[in-house]
């Protein structure tokens, strides 16, 4: 079943969510037409690299332009139009920026897997819950209503500043006419009337300048007030959705309304700006005993400059996390001389500013005592913010080809890199640029999260573990000794961190009692609520009895899924996480033949299969075989193994004992479309290849002996060896083993 046919059939609260993250940057209706072949692109790669981007681009137009033939043979009159509309918006929006649509496209599926998991799981985690917090859904209407009645409440002071001005104009020209007249015409009564009357302009003139500074004032104190309390709150709660999002969980919206917000602003307080210039030219025409403006308006000028100083160092941003392209679903994690990428954008989205802004990168600035090692980066890190690039028209600067190097210690060597030291020190990257608008100048810095380097591959998965641990356990951005002294973490937030990495690396997370295993495997308990796990326990202790840590574990088990049984594992047919104590309570009660997939304990990156059997007496009896690893799964898929998988009792002819997978699934409904090919048939020599041979294939066969109910081990099944093939021989007649081959 599609990603997308799985989609469609969740409850409605969760079709909610799905409808929320399709717009018209990637139209839900094209995903539903092309749900098979949008699933099997690589769009995760494409969204780092734009020659694949492009080509993906323009085999999407044709795809659409395939379905527009279609519906027009169909006469469809709405989905023709809809098609033509997505089309033009394909080419138009995206030409010039493939790598967008690629990441929208990535983002899309990613967040329907995590969907997808999250429906599989009995109630919402903690942590999600909180990233959904209604509370936090009414302050972000609250901030845009706000921001919306502060624009107009300017607009409309603009209007009072102008009543001002023609008010100041009548009254120049009146005073003036008086002035001009001679001293006998001045001493006439129709003249002192005017004087009073121009006496009570003067009145309406000197209330009207005090209400205008008044109401300017009160622009000014509710943009503080917005700014000192939700906008400011907005801002946070967004980047820490983008750590949450970093580590795997639920997408982070919000950046495009939060821009929106800051403009408004921005554009305010410089409305107001030049409604307090227009003040002072005011001011220069006319002025007299009392006049407010000479009084307040220089501490309303400095107050605008103030909030604009503010608001512009809070709207430079990391859109985009720095990431290698080469590991998409590893942010923050660099490896020395591989390119990473890293987007920035200003939220004050002004036309003025376009590639008016060059954005400089840098390496631990300021830093000084938090590692021993030293970077620098090579490659373009000084580039100039546009429009242009984003899909969106944001204000933003993508730097594409930066690598990090490390400079060699005093001593002459590079830093000590120890197995734990490395991955567990964090670094900086920071990004400096000044803006000039309106006779301001304002430098701003911005940083991104804490960054672990690498200088080799094998150190990635640790790397990884450091960055979960700091993003779950901190909101602080800047703090490079976390690892110092880090603090544990609550057990159930942890696991749903453990599956969102699943979901986001595999496709399918996990569910209840698979994360219950997890738990009992970290704690050794079955009830873990409130439980704090240390750092130690997690990444650095050993496990049990065992030569590698619960993460060393954990990661094998995803590498493995992603690279052998990941169709297997997105069906849900891999229960996986189960103990071995657990399966036999499962298969205890089940018909012969029942089997289930586990993950091995003792094995990293293993799987294995435990059927149960019933002997002559009644009693059951379990077998596992020994756990298949990679490099056994790249000579012969896992499917293909249960399918043809053979067992010899003493003198019977090998049989298949796998019947139905757990609970009650026959084996062949279950991973029939996974086979490879057809099943393996004898072959006569004639039948060969080339030059007579007797084409070759692979059969896991195990053998269970008479004189014992279980394996010589004390619970794995060793695949069939050469040695014990030669055994065999001497015992089974030729049709036996032939029987055995097909």
């Amino acid at each position: 079943m599609s990603q997308w046919s799985q989609v469609q059939q969740l409850e409605i609260k969760f079709l909610e969510q799905v409808d929320q993250f399709y717009d018209d940057n990637f139209p839900m209706e094209i995903r539903h037409l092309l749900a098979q072949w949008i699933e099997s692109q690589d769009w995760e790669a494409a969204a780092n690299n734009e020659a694949m981007a492009m080509i993906l681009l323009q085999n999407l137009i044709i795809q659409v332009d395939e379905q527009l033939d279609r519906v027009s043979q169909e006469k469809n009159l709405l989905l023709i139009h809809n098609l033509k509309r997505v089309r033009k918006l394909l080419q138009g929006k995206y030409h010039g920026n493939p790598m967008h649509i690629a990441v929208i496209i990535s983002n899309c599926l990613r967040e329907e897997r995590r969907i997808l998991a999250a429906a599989s799981m009995p109630v919402q985690g903690p942590l999600e819950k909180s990233l959904q917090n209604s509370v936090v859904s009414e302050r972000q209407r609250n901030v845009e209503h706000k921001v919306s009645a502060i624009k107009n409440s300017a607009q409309m002071t603009d209007q009072d500043v102008k009543y001002l001005e023609d008010l100041q104009e009548e009254f120049d020209f009146r005073y003036k006419t008086i002035q001009s007249l001679e001293q006998n015409d001045k001493n006439s009564a129709l003249i002192k009337q005017e004087m009073l009357a121009l006496q009570a302009m003067l009145n309406t003139l000197d209330y009207k300048r005090k209400e205008v500074l008044s109401k300017i004032g009160r622009v000014i104190h509710e943009i503080d007030m917005l700014m000192s309390n939700m906008l400011t709150e907005e801002l946070l709660d967004w980047k820490r959705r983008q750590q949450i999002a970093c580590i795997g969980g639920p997408l982070h919206g919000g950046l495009d309304q939060l821009q929106n917000c800051f403009t408004l602003l921005a554009e305010s307080l410089f409305q107001v700006r030049r409604q307090l210039e227009k003040l002072d030219e005011l001011l220069t025409r006319l002025t007299y005993d009392g006049d407010p403006i000479p009084v307040q308006r220089p501490q309303l000028l400095e107050k605008v400059n103030f909030l604009l100083y503010n608001l512009f160092r809070n709207s430079f941003v990391v859109e985009r996390q720095p990431c290698m392209p080469t590991h998409p679903q590893r942010p923050m994690v660099l490896k020395t001389l591989i390119q990473f990428t890293v987007k920035l954008r200003l939220l004050i989205k002004l036309p003025e500013l376009n590639y008016q802004i060059r954005v400089k990168a840098t390496i631990d600035k300021n830093v000084s005592t938090v590692s021993n090692r030293r970077f620098v980066l090579c490659g373009t890190h000084v580039k100039a913010m546009n429009m242009d690039e984003s899909a969106n028209g944001s204000l933003s600067v993508e730097f594409r080809h930066l690598q990090p190097k490390e400079m060699k210690t005093s001593a002459g060597s590079k830093g000590n890199e120890g197995p734990h030291m490395v991955t567990e020190e964090l670094h900086s990257i920071s990004f400096e640029t000044q803006v000039c608008l309106y006779g301001l100048t304002i430098n701003l810095e911005t940083s991104s999260l804490p960054v672990v380097m690498i200088s080799n591959v094998s150190q990635l998965p640790n790397a990884w573990a450091s960055i979960i641990w700091y993003n779950l356990s901190t909101n602080d951005p800047q703090n490079l000794s976390f690892f110092n002294n880090p603090p544990a973490a609550t057990l159930s937030q942890l696991l749903e961190v453990l599956s969102w990495q699943f979901s986001s690396y595999v496709g399918r997370g996990l569910n209840s009692e698979q994360l219950n295993m997890l738990a009992e495997k970290l704690t050794g308990q079955v009830n873990y609520n409130d439980y704090q796990l240390s750092w130690a326990k997690f990444c650095k202790e050993h496990l049990p009895g065992k030569s590698f840590t619960f993460w060393v574990w954990l990661e094998a088990i995803l590498d493995l899924i992603k690279k052998h049984i990941l169709p297997l594992w997105i069906d849900g047919y891999v229960m996986g996480f189960v103990s071995k104590e657990k399966e036999r309570i499962l298969l205890k009660d089940k018909t012969p033949g029942t089997f289930l997939l586990r993950f091995s304990e003792s094995n990293l990156g293993g799987i294995t299969f435990t059927w149960v059997d019933q002997l002559e007496n009644g009693d059951v009896t379990f077998h596992s075989v020994e756990p298949y690893n990679k490099g056994r799964l790249s000579a012969l898929p896992f499917a293909d193994i249960l399918r043809d998988y053979k067992v010899i009792m003493a003198d019977n002819v090998p049989e298949n004992p796998l019947k139905y997978l757990y609970p009650d699934i026959p084996k062949d409904k279950a991973f029939g479309k996974h086979y490879s090919s057809q099943p393996n048939e004898v072959s006569k020599p004639s039948d060969g290849g080339g030059k007579g041979y007797v084409p070759s294939v692979f059969i896991p066969v195990s053998k269970i002996l008479n004189d014992s109910t279980e394996p010589h081990s004390p619970s794995d099944l060793l695949p069939m060896s050469p040695s014990v093939y030669a055994v065999l021989r001497e015992h089974l007649s030729p049709t036996a083993i032939e029987t055995a081959v097909s």
